[in-house]
């Protein structure tokens, strides 16, 4: 596989009233087509401003993001970003939300074709019994799942996902993992997806990015040894135990050293 997107040598500063805020540094990854990665660190760590570069919504204070070779100058169309809260628009149905990124002027789909394109997501997403309802009216789930469908209606290379299912309940988070990974096998995308949860990153990434304390730096790249498709029982699965606990350790130490990096500073 052929890398899509490479991280190199990556710093990000913001001015506080107080100087310069240091939140990413000399960070350098590769992201591979296909390739489902997920970037776990303690809170406040940059995890979110990391994902932010490649979405085109920050620009590095130095050193580069590159998308196919080419600097990322901003948001674009093969970019769809998902995130915690929904994101989706209250004064539009399911269905226009789905065709909001249908219409828009880069959209890669001629209007013949948006009204089964909007059908094909309402359906694979299980919202097609209510396309003409408002988001107030749906569950957190149902929300995320039409999150999801706009998303990916869009057409989009690469799904960029920030904590997508932190705000769920544990039974309906497993059933949108579950979701994900049933709709990556269908379509096929590359993955970048932030999360806090070890567990949710070992089952559904194939590569695992741990990143340090606030500056964000790169502690362990982790190839994951499971193939798809996932099943539930690999919770059960001796290695993913032993993985879970190891990440544990290692996000456990960053929030460590960011407590020890509070204490200090106060």
């Amino acid at each position: 596989m052929a890398a899509r997107v490479q991280f190199d040598h990556v710093s990000v500063s913001f001015p506080t009233d107080h100087g310069r805020l240091e939140v990413v540094n000399d960070v350098s990854f590769t992201i591979d087509e296909g390739e489902f990665v997920c970037v776990v660190g303690p809170s406040g760590c940059g995890k979110t401003t990391l994902m932010n570069m490649l979405a085109g919504f920050v620009k590095p204070t130095s050193g580069r993001v590159l998308l196919d070779g080419r600097e990322i100058e901003g948001p674009d169309q093969d970019r769809g970003v998902i995130f915690q809260e929904y994101g989706v628009f209250p004064w539009l149905t399911v269905e226009q939300n789905i065709q909001f990124g249908l219409k828009l002027s880069r959209s890669k789909s001629p209007a013949t074709e948006h009204p089964a394109i909007c059908s094909k997501y309402l359906e694979l997403m299980g919202l097609k019994d209510f396309a003409n309802a408002y988001p107030k009216t749906l569950s957190g789930g149902m929300r995320q799942r039409l999150a999801i469908a706009r998303a990916y209606a869009a057409q989009p290379d690469f799904l960029l996902m920030d904590e997508p299912f932190g705000a769920l309940d544990a039974q309906t988070r497993t059933k949108m993992q579950n979701l994900l990974l049933e709709v990556l096998a269908q379509e096929g995308k590359t993955v970048m997806m932030i999360t806090h949860s070890v567990d949710e990153a070992i089952y559904l990434a194939s590569k695992i990015l741990v990143v340090t304390a606030r500056p964000s730096r790169v502690k362990e790249i982790i190839q994951v040894p499971f193939a798809y498709p996932r099943q539930e029982n690999l919770h059960d699965d001796p290695q993913f135990v032993a993985l879970k606990s190891r990440l544990r350790e290692l996000v456990m130490a960053e929030y460590e050293a960011q407590q020890m990096l509070a204490s200090v500073s106060r």
